[in-house]
């Protein structure tokens, strides 16, 4: 096959706040980055018990619903008063179709107890990159981001968790990052840049 001069990568995600951060942290690698969403792919079931495993089924999803090669992430937020949770069910903490709102007001309800030196907690990222839907070696990258959960959201900037989510070291919360800073130090940021150093052979057929 061959080779894009603009190779063209699904998104398997509609989120529009995702979307715009893989765009930005792909641009270096010169590819047209396409939300599922354009192809009108409904969400993959993620039956999956792991973050790697919820991934793969995503970005098999997207290939076979496109014939493109596709990009997943599954990505969540651990919190350590809790075990983990919410974990791989951090999208839907709240329930089906929860708001970015309502699962930081439930994560906020079952911490008002929680003193701040027991609030650790970490964002992980894992994205699973296919070339097609059979592809038996689909590209995985980790990344892990390590911070606090607050009392209260601060902060404008960023979706999900972001608000509540503490930096120690810079003393603000994820959503009072600029745009680029947070792209450097993020869970996705770190997956990502780990993608870009290897995914050049993936793109060539």
């Amino acid at each position: 096959m061959t080779t894009l001069k603009h190779p063209r990568i699904i998104l398997a995600s509609g989120n529009a706040g995702k979307l715009r951060e893989f765009s930005q942290v792909l641009a270096p690698l010169n590819v047209e980055v396409l939300p599922q969403s354009a192809f009108n792919v409904s969400d993959a079931d993620e039956t999956g018990l792991s973050f790697i495993e919820n991934a793969i089924l995503k970005a098999r999803h997207a290939c076979r619903s496109t014939g493109l090669p596709a990009l997943a992430d599954d990505s969540g937020l651990e919190v350590d008063a809790l075990d983990g949770a919410p974990g791989i069910y951090s999208a839907r903490f709240a329930g089906p179709g929860a708001s970015d709102a309502e699962n930081n007001s439930r994560l906020l309800h079952q911490l008002k107890d929680v003193p701040d030196a027991r609030r650790s907690a970490r964002f992980r990222c894992v994205l699973a990159f296919m070339r097609h839907a059979e592809d038996p070696t689909p590209l995985i990258s980790i990344g892990t981001w390590e911070g606090h959960i607050l009392h209260a959201p601060r902060g404008e900037q960023g979706f999900g968790y972001d608000p509540l989510f503490l930096l120690p070291e810079l003393g603000l919360s994820s959503a009072e990052l600029p745009r680029e800073q947070k792209n450097q130090l993020s869970h996705r940021g770190q997956a990502v840049a780990r993608l870009v150093e290897q995914i050049g052979p993936y793109l060539k057929n």
